[in-house]
Protein backbone atom coordinates (compact mmCIF):
# COMPACT_ATOMS: atom_id res chain seq x y z
CA UNK A 1 0.00 0.00 0.00
CA UNK A 2 1.26 3.45 -0.85
CA UNK A 3 1.91 5.95 1.89
CA UNK A 4 2.00 9.72 1.82
CA UNK A 5 4.57 11.42 4.02
CA UNK A 6 3.60 15.08 4.30
CA UNK A 7 5.86 17.90 5.47
CA UNK A 8 3.08 19.75 7.29
CA UNK A 9 4.83 23.05 8.03
CA UNK A 10 6.12 23.24 4.48
CA UNK A 11 2.61 22.64 3.14
CA UNK A 12 1.12 25.27 5.46
CA UNK A 13 3.65 27.73 4.04
CA UNK A 14 2.31 27.12 0.52
CA UNK A 15 -1.36 27.70 1.37
CA UNK A 16 -1.89 31.45 1.80
CA UNK A 17 -4.89 31.18 4.13
CA UNK A 18 -3.04 28.75 6.41
CA UNK A 19 0.18 30.75 6.24
CA UNK A 20 -1.69 33.86 7.42
CA UNK A 21 -3.52 31.89 10.11
CA UNK A 22 -0.25 30.39 11.35
CA UNK A 23 1.17 33.86 12.06
CA UNK A 24 -1.51 34.37 14.72
CA UNK A 25 -2.41 30.84 15.77
CA UNK A 26 -0.09 27.95 14.92
CA UNK A 27 -2.46 25.36 16.39
CA UNK A 28 -5.42 26.60 14.33
CA UNK A 29 -3.34 26.40 11.13
CA UNK A 30 -2.39 22.81 12.00
CA UNK A 31 -6.02 21.93 12.73
CA UNK A 32 -7.19 23.38 9.42
CA UNK A 33 -4.50 21.48 7.51
CA UNK A 34 -5.41 18.24 9.30
CA UNK A 35 -9.05 18.84 8.34
CA UNK A 36 -8.11 19.42 4.68
CA UNK A 37 -5.87 16.34 4.58
CA UNK A 38 -8.53 14.25 6.33
CA UNK A 39 -11.14 15.27 3.76
CA UNK A 40 -8.80 14.53 0.87
CA UNK A 41 -7.83 11.05 2.07
CA UNK A 42 -11.33 10.07 3.21
CA UNK A 43 -12.36 7.05 1.08
CA UNK A 44 -8.90 6.81 -0.50
CA UNK A 45 -6.75 3.77 0.11
CA UNK A 46 -3.54 5.42 1.25
CA UNK A 47 -1.85 5.65 4.58
CA UNK A 48 -0.62 9.07 5.70
CA UNK A 49 1.92 10.46 8.09
CA UNK A 50 1.67 14.20 8.59
CA UNK A 51 4.79 15.73 10.15
CA UNK A 52 4.98 18.97 12.14
CA UNK A 53 7.94 20.70 13.74
CA UNK A 54 7.91 21.05 17.49
CA UNK A 55 5.57 19.71 20.11
CA UNK A 56 1.86 18.96 19.92
CA UNK A 57 -0.63 21.52 21.10
CA UNK A 58 -4.08 20.04 21.39
CA UNK A 59 -4.22 16.42 20.31
CA UNK A 60 -4.96 16.03 16.61
CA UNK A 61 -5.82 12.78 14.85
CA UNK A 62 -6.16 11.67 11.29
CA UNK A 63 -8.09 8.52 10.43
CA UNK A 64 -5.92 7.52 7.46
CA UNK A 65 -2.69 7.52 9.45
CA UNK A 66 -0.84 9.44 12.09
CA UNK A 67 0.44 12.86 13.00
CA UNK A 68 4.07 13.04 14.02
CA UNK A 69 5.64 15.91 15.94
CA UNK A 70 9.40 16.33 15.71
CA UNK A 71 9.71 17.50 19.33
CA UNK A 72 13.39 18.44 19.87
CA UNK A 73 14.39 17.54 16.27
CA UNK A 74 13.27 18.93 12.93
CA UNK A 75 10.36 17.50 10.98
CA UNK A 76 12.78 16.98 8.07
CA UNK A 77 14.94 14.70 10.25
CA UNK A 78 11.89 12.68 11.32
CA UNK A 79 10.73 12.39 7.71
CA UNK A 80 14.18 11.19 6.63
CA UNK A 81 14.11 8.62 9.45
CA UNK A 82 10.72 7.37 8.27
CA UNK A 83 11.94 7.07 4.68
CA UNK A 84 15.16 5.32 5.73
CA UNK A 85 13.31 2.80 7.89
CA UNK A 86 10.73 1.97 5.20
CA UNK A 87 10.81 -1.56 3.81
CA UNK A 88 9.88 -0.30 0.37
CA UNK A 89 10.57 3.42 -0.20
CA UNK A 90 9.20 3.10 -3.76
CA UNK A 91 5.73 3.01 -2.16
CA UNK A 92 6.30 6.35 -0.45
CA UNK A 93 4.99 9.64 -1.80
CA UNK A 94 6.74 12.56 -0.11
CA UNK A 95 4.96 15.92 -0.13
CA UNK A 96 7.45 18.75 0.35
CA UNK A 97 9.10 21.65 -1.41
CA UNK A 98 12.21 21.50 0.78
CA UNK A 99 15.10 20.85 -1.65
CA UNK A 100 17.23 18.87 0.81
CA UNK A 101 14.33 16.62 1.71
CA UNK A 102 13.34 16.18 -1.95
CA UNK A 103 16.89 15.15 -2.85
CA UNK A 104 16.99 12.62 0.01
CA UNK A 105 13.61 11.16 -1.00
CA UNK A 106 14.65 10.98 -4.64
CA UNK A 107 17.87 9.11 -3.80
CA UNK A 108 15.73 6.64 -1.81
CA UNK A 109 13.44 6.09 -4.85
CA UNK A 110 10.39 7.83 -3.35
CA UNK A 111 7.89 9.69 -5.47
CA UNK A 112 7.88 13.43 -4.76
CA UNK A 113 4.98 15.86 -4.99
CA UNK A 114 5.71 19.52 -4.36
CA UNK A 115 3.76 21.25 -1.62
CA UNK A 116 2.48 23.74 -4.20
CA UNK A 117 1.08 20.95 -6.37
CA UNK A 118 -0.47 19.10 -3.43
CA UNK A 119 -2.04 22.29 -2.05
CA UNK A 120 -3.84 22.80 -5.36
CA UNK A 121 -5.10 19.20 -5.18
CA UNK A 122 -6.41 19.88 -1.65
CA UNK A 123 -8.20 23.01 -2.85
CA UNK A 124 -9.80 21.15 -5.76
CA UNK A 125 -11.06 18.52 -3.30
CA UNK A 126 -12.43 21.22 -1.00
CA UNK A 127 -14.24 22.92 -3.91
CA UNK A 128 -15.66 19.57 -5.03
CA UNK A 129 -16.92 18.82 -1.50
CA UNK A 130 -18.52 22.27 -1.27
CA UNK A 131 -20.24 21.81 -4.63
CA UNK A 132 -21.57 18.40 -3.56
CA UNK A 133 -22.98 20.02 -0.41
CA UNK A 134 -24.71 22.71 -2.50
CA UNK A 135 -26.19 20.06 -4.80
CA UNK A 136 -27.35 18.07 -1.80
CA UNK A 137 -29.03 21.13 -0.29
CA UNK A 138 -30.69 21.94 -3.63
CA UNK A 139 -31.96 18.36 -3.80
CA UNK A 140 -33.22 18.69 -0.22
CA UNK A 141 -35.17 21.82 -1.20
CA UNK A 142 -36.63 20.04 -4.25
CA UNK A 143 -37.59 17.08 -2.06
CA UNK A 144 -39.19 19.44 0.46
CA UNK A 145 -41.22 21.07 -2.33
CA UNK A 146 -42.29 17.67 -3.65
CA UNK A 147 -43.36 16.43 -0.23
CA UNK A 148 -45.40 19.52 0.52
CA UNK A 149 -46.63 19.94 -3.07
CA UNK A 150 -45.17 23.43 -3.19
CA UNK A 151 -45.21 25.13 -6.61
CA UNK A 152 -42.76 27.89 -7.58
Amino acid sequence: MQKYIIDGNNLIGKIKSLQKLQQNDKQAAREKLVFMVERYFHKRKFRVSLHFDGYPGESLKISAGKIIYSQNRTADEKIKDEIASSRNPKNLIVVTSDNNLKEFAQVCSCKIISSEEFSSVLYKQEEKDEEEERIKSINDVEEFKRIFNKKD
